[in-house]
């Protein structure tokens, strides 16, 4: 029993290493909204390239396996260390996801979507594995429960802090957006609890994305959704 005690306070440790870290993604949506797209993706495009480099390597090279894992196996997931799958681990998968996601969506879009994946879906990992208790879909309602209501302030909150750097002739803040951003919340806390196939790191602030998109299309078609440039 004492063991069992254990392992679970050191999983949940390992845990909160692994939300601290993912923790310094922010730096992408904080930097992304300051600098124009080609600078963000000037830069993001050759870290991403050495960080798969590195990351597939493990499967492909005996010295690139023990170099990984020696440093960083203690902080992967089952099914990250699957040699017949080959699946890439969370770092490589969220820059990934974020080269994609500033390709495909407005910038505003971009930094609302990721600034959610990333508290929220620290959020739901840390209290659903503390707290969770009940079922939803692959994860603990507790934890969707934590990401639902993070995300929602975290949409809230960011475009708002957006509008507050722009000129106020150029606001156009509506009560509609507090509904865009219940609706996104709700895919995308569907999608962190029922992600098993593809990485929820491409699944959330994708399926938010496209959510957001289409909304701001039908809710408020003459908002300028590209106001951030």
């Amino acid at each position: 029993m004492f063991d069992d005690i254990q392992n679970i306070d050191k999983n949940y440790k390992i845990e909160y290493i692994r939300k601290a870290i993912h923790l310094c993604s922010l730096s992408i949506p904080v930097f992304y909204f300051f600098l124009s797209k080609t600078t963000v993706l000037s830069i993001l495009i050759p870290v991403t390239t050495l960080f798969v480099v590195f990351d597939a390597a493990r499967y492909y090279s005996i010295t690139g396996a023990k170099l990984f894992y020696k440093y960083f196996g203690w902080l992967l997931r089952n099914y990250e260390i699957d040699n017949k799958r080959k699946r890439l681990n969370g770092a490589s998968n969220i820059l990934i996801s974020a080269i994609i996601c500033i390709l495909i969506f407005p910038k505003l879009i971009v930094v609302t979507a990721f600034t959610i994946l990333i508290i929220s879906d620290s959020s739901a990992a840390l209290l659903g594995r503390k707290f969770g208790k009940h079922k939803f879909f692959k994860k603990s309602l507790e934890g969707s429960l934590a990401f639902f209501v993070s995300a929602i302030l975290m949409a809230v909150i960011a475009t708002k802090m957006q509008y507050a750097w722009m000129p106020k002739s150029n606001i156009e803040y509506n009560s509609l957006e507090y509904l865009i951003a219940i609706i996104a919340s709700g895919i995308g806390t569907v999608m962190e609890a029922s992600s098993v196939i593809v990485d929820d790191n491409y699944t959330i602030p994708i399926s938010i994305g496209f959510v957001m998109w289409v909304l701001y299309a039908l809710l408020l078609p003459t908002f300028n959704i590209y106001i951030l440039g």
